[in-house]
């Protein structure tokens, strides 16, 4: 009886220090959030008291329209490159360095003299962009390694929680912070809040980078190969990944596109060149690179309501048009934080996350939505459709990021390099189209023909997944049949693996 209780008592302890390590992940996790919280409100702040700056100093909205364009050109090039330095160096010291190049910046903004002011607003949007994407990009690749793959739902739902509400804040209280203090007490404010996001850094032990654990890269692009031979073979750690369901079966049709990618690594090593090591990470699942098209035309379809939400709030109070954008982004705030809490709640339930499905219904409910906010219906049905598409924005959020997690760690940062890239060029393309636009059409013409892109591309993405788990049903229906049959001298000629690839 004795030896019999013994495994019972080590089995209790094991499970009680996995419990302590667990909640210990999660504490700190939560002390993250907080920091990058903290930040983004400042970069929300800042987003509003520069573009105000800029318009004010230059008296040329053109300024204003270099400063974003400049801002979205950094953040375009940082997605290029966060791959690689996430291949060379930890997730903490990345997010760490771009805090402080943030605080920095704004701090030579804040000493410049009047003369180099114009050239201290260039370095701004030049710092502010780069280091934002190479934070976010750090952050959400290396959720797996902070928090465990089984917690990937819950830790992105509360980091996009901790982002609304700053947005919220933010964009409410930047014209009462500017207004009231003036500019310069602004900037010290959103100094001061990259300064609470690094020290946050600092002090916590956070994992990921250098390749999420595995071994640093000894060359430059070439090493970068082997990144990619890895990618092939971890891709079956990616299909066997228990986060979600919806993942799972999207994923785990797809060997050959994984072993495709690997081949192309190999071979790409073997040569000695150069290899595309994001695009590699898009082609270890089949659909991954759809996806995150779709991501780039949703970028570009919310260039459009961006752009056309102060046009059409003028048109609905000519006298006071921040109020309509204010309450429209508010209640938006409010169903994105209702939609993580949802998820939160199932995740931690059914250990699952919403999955590939949910990310291309959410896009079209979304963009359906966008479009419906502009139709000129009464305020309380605009409302309400500003909380569906705040609500429909956060469930897509957390399905993209929680899927391209499922990557193999040494492959992840690049495809969400290459994912922040996407969504740069096409809410920077957008921004460019829109404003032309909206010179000779109205505001729902244009979100429609935007929104209606991304809707068009969604409804492909949904086909692509629903053939691919048509071919696993298939391919699995088969699996049984011939097994069921093994034995039998007219039946033993084939084996499963000949009939499991739909």
């Amino acid at each position: 009886m004795g030896s019999a209780d013994g495994p019972k008592a080590d089995e209790t302890d094991g499970d009680a220090r996995k419990a302590r390590d667990t909640a210990v992940s999660e504490r700190r996790f939560r002390f993250l959030v907080a920091g990058y919280a903290v930040s983004s409100y400042g970069t929300f702040l800042n987003m509003v008291a520069l573009n105000l700056f800029v318009y004010e100093t230059t008296g040329r909205a053109l300024a204003m329209g270099l400063f974003m364009a400049v801002r979205l050109a950094s953040g375009f090039v940082a997605g290029l490159v966060v791959g690689g330095l996430l291949a060379r160096f930890s997730a903490k010291n990345i997010m760490l360095w771009a805090n402080v190049g943030q605080g920095a910046v704004m701090l030579v903004l804040i000493l410049a003299p009047d003369g180099l002011l114009t050239g201290a607003l260039m370095a701004v949007s030049v710092v502010i962009g780069a280091c934002g994407t190479l934070f976010m990009v750090a952050l959400r690749s290396s959720i797996p390694e902070m928090v465990g793959e089984d917690r990937r739902a819950w830790a992105n739902s509360l980091s996009i929680t901790g982002r609304s509400l700053a947005m919220v804040a933010g964009f409410a209280s930047a014209g009462i912070v500017v207004s009231l203090v003036g500019y310069t007490a602004a900037f010290v404010v959103d100094m001061a809040t990259f300064v609470a996001c690094a020290v946050t850094v600092a002090l916590l032990p956070i994992a990921g980078g250098k390749g999420a654990g595995g071994p640093a890269p000894k060359g430059s692009e070439d090493t970068e190969g082997s990144e990619g031979t890895k990618g092939s073979e971890g891709t079956k750690g990616s299909e066997g990944t228990k986060g979600s369901e919806n993942s799972e079966s999207f994923e785990s049709s797809g060997g050959s596109g994984g072993s495709g990618a690997g081949k192309d690594a190999s071979a790409a090593k073997n040569g000695r060149r150069w290899r595309p090591v994001a695009f590699i990470a898009l082609a270890a699942a089949p659909g991954m690179g759809l996806m995150v098209a779709l991501r780039g035309v949703d970028a570009f379809g919310s260039s459009s309501h961006n752009a056309a939400l102060p046009i059409y709030s003028t048109s609905l109070d000519a006298s006071n048009p921040a109020v309509f954008v204010s309450a429209f982004w508010c209640v938006w705030a409010l169903g994105n934080i209702g939609a993580q809490q949802v998820i939160q709640r199932y995740a931690q339930r059914t250990g699952r996350s919403v999955g590939a499905l949910g990310f291309g219904y959410g896009t079209v409910v979304m963009s359906a939505a966008f479009i419906a906010a502009f139709a000129g219906l009464p305020l309380a049905v605009t409302a309400v459709i500003a909380l569906i598409a705040g609500a429909a924005d956060g469930l897509t959020e957390v399905a993209y990021t929680s899927h391209l997690q499922t990557l193999p760690a040494t492959l992840r940062g690049h495809a969400f390099g290459l994912s922040a890239t996407f969504e740069n060029l096409g809410f920077g393309v957008g921004m460019i189209l829109v404003a032309a636009a909206l010179d000779r059409f109205s505001p729902l013409a244009v979100v429609g023909w935007s929104h209606g892109a991304a809707i068009v591309v969604a409804v492909v993405f949904l086909l692509r997944v629903a053939g691919v788990r048509r071919a696993e049903r298939t391919g699995r229906a088969g699996l049984r049949k011939e097994e069921a049959v093994e034995g039998r001298p007219d039946r033993g000629d084939r084996d499963g693996a000949e009939v499991s690839g739909g």
